[in-house]
């Protein structure tokens, strides 16, 4: 704790006015005008308001391609079949044949980092399971881009180049696969060639995995060995059926995309869930604080795209990549397009009474896939450039005040400025006020924590914001 800065006191309203010139003093350390104590809509701070990209990420932005991704999908649906359970020996079809071209694919972008991009094949033997009736080699394709800074935060992009027909054990009918999922295999492939060249200051690991259609399987592996090793994963997003913005009713929606993000924890245990019923918190657990975030860095011009938000971790009866990584307790959410096409997915390829059947490259929409692309590299690169969320964000509860004590341990970032209390009324679902505390790690702040949320958020001397921290009580 040999960073840890003083105690800011805020403990009444009269208090949080003498303080003023001490805010402008934090406020302009962050690059931003001073925090208005008393603004007219009520309350302590100011309205939260986007982080807007700067220029860096704008350019990153412009160099997505959507004719490349239309080729990665054709080249990805001419293999025939994608099956887990197809031939991986075969050079023209079957897994193995896609694995080894993602795999070359993966080091011809690595090849422009400088060294600073690495490609390896991840496989494990799984044995005999639900939808896996033989031993089976499963290899998830993984492209590590290495952060420069001082922190070893790692947040992941995923998408599953496996594929399957209507009957999830035949792996000999062509199963093209083109939106589920070599629209989100593109969107990763498309990332990694675009953010190669880049420095992050976080490390990027960008993941085509196997298994996705027989339960996960690759993801799971991918998720555990994380955890094995104590990898500080802080944020991970699947793009799965990303590929078209038109519904089965022909209606279009080109400029949204699905962001499913769960409220009430995978993981969690007895006594967490004791505390969330006591104080709140359905609507803050870390993946919904994630989802926040997206909207906050990918919802603008340079996207072009709106986020809808679903308060659930999949659809009905559904599951994707994201969930194995909730399940070790790291934050995770699944994009998706916004209204699925049945037929497209899931199907063996045929006309049935004028109807065209099949998950075919026909059916997509590149340009669609290129804005899903956009807002997943706006997201990750934004997460990538800031501090990280901050860690130990507590609330103390062990006094009786109507004010509000919080705490939160010191990140290492080098470009580290300071940090923001954020609060909102308990029935908003976003974020709506912000306060500038500078360089402390702890605050009082003039309002009833029995009243609002709160949450807490680091800032660099660039102005860029991590994820907010919901703080858990204290004693």
């Amino acid at each position: 704790m040999g960073h840890e800065r003083p105690e800011r006191r805020l403990s009444s309203r009269r208090a949080f006015l003498a303080t003023s010139a001490t805010a402008a003093a934090g406020a302009s350390l962050l690059g931003q005008a001073p925090a208005v104590a008393e603004p007219a809509f009520g309350g302590p701070g100011r309205r939260v308001r986007p982080q807007r990209p700067d220029a860096e990420l704008r350019a990153i932005l412009r160099e997505f391609d959507a004719r490349r991704m239309s080729a990665i999908v054709h080249r990805l649906a001419a293999f025939g079949t994608r099956h887990t359970l197809s031939a991986q020996d075969d050079p023209r079809r079957g897994i193995g044949a896609a694995r080894d071209w993602i795999h070359r694919t993966m080091r011809r972008h690595a090849a422009a980092s400088n060294g600073r991009m690495t490609v390896e094949l991840q496989s494990y033997l799984q044995p005999p399971a639900p939808r896996i009736p033989v031993p089976t080699r499963i290899t998830n394709v993984i492209a590590t881009l290495r952060g420069t800074g001082s922190s070893d935060r790692v947040y992941v992009v995923s998408g599953h180049y496996d594929s399957r027909v209507s009957d999830p054990l035949d792996a000999t009918s062509d199963a093209p696969g083109a939106g589920d999922d070599a629209s989100g295999v593109a969107v990763v492939l498309e990332m990694a060639r675009v953010l190669a060249t880049r420095e992050p200051e976080a490390t990027l690991v960008f993941a085509a995995v196997a298994g996705e259609e027989q339960g996960l399987y690759g993801s799971r592996h991918m998720a555990e060995r994380f955890t094995e090793t104590g990898t500080d994963v802080q944020a991970m997003f699947t793009n799965d059926i990303v590929g078209s913005s038109t519904a089965e009713d022909g209606t279009r929606d080109p400029r949204t995309v699905r962001l499913f993000a769960e409220g009430v924890p995978t993981a969690e245990t007895p006594e967490e869930a004791e505390i969330r019923r006591a104080v709140g918190g359905e609507n803050d657990s870390p993946p919904r604080q994630l989802a926040r975030f997206v909207r906050d860095v990918a919802e603008n011009r340079a996207t072009g795209m709106s986020v809808r938000v679903i308060y659930r971790r999949d659809r009905y009866l559904r599951g994707g990549d994201h969930i194995p990584f909730l399940e070790q307790r790291y934050p995770a959410a699944r994009f998706t397009e916004p209204a699925e096409n049945y037929a497209h997915q899931h199907q063996d390829v045929r006309v049935e009474d004028g109807v065209q059947y099949g998950d075919l490259p026909s059916f997509c929409d590149f340009g669609y896939i290129a804005r899903v692309a956009k807002v997943s590299a706006a997201t990750l690169w934004s997460l990538a450039v800031a501090p990280g969320t901050p860690s130990g964000a507590r609330i103390r509860t062990d006094r009786l005040t109507n004010d509000t004590d919080l705490l939160w341990q010191r990140g290492t970032e080098v470009d580290l400025a300071g940090y923001e209390v954020l609060w909102r009324e308990t029935t908003s679902p976003e974020w709506t006020h912000v306060i500038d505390v500078g360089d402390v790690t702890e605050v009082t702040v003039p309002l009833s924590k029995d009243n609002v949320f709160f949450g807490v958020r680091a800032v660099d001397r660039s102005g860029h914001r991590s994820p907010v921290a919901f703080p858990t009580p204290l004693r």
